[in-house]
């Protein structure tokens, strides 16, 4: 192995805070993980409801069902 010297081993890291470009970087990498996580989230949601349905949709159906009865009867 060839030797490096002690100085173009060491990482500079003062001069990488000050660099605009590890701070753009480092938000889109941010940004991505949250965007991913949200739509992990949002597809545990639709999950969710397709097993179980909503409120809504419960309440909906009984009026529906409820409102045809009532309807045959006084026909």
């Amino acid at each position: 192995m060839m030797g490096l010297g002690v100085e173009a081993k060491k990482f500079d890291v003062k001069k990488l805070l000050k660099d605009k470009k590890f701070w753009f970087a480092s938000a889109l990498v941010t940004w991505a993980a949250a965007l991913q996580g949200h739509m992990m989230w949002l597809q545990r949601q639709d999950s969710f409801k397709q097993k179980f349905g909503t409120l809504d949709q419960d309440n909906d159906q009984n009026f529906g069902t409820l409102d045809q009865d009532n309807y045959q009867k006084d026909s």
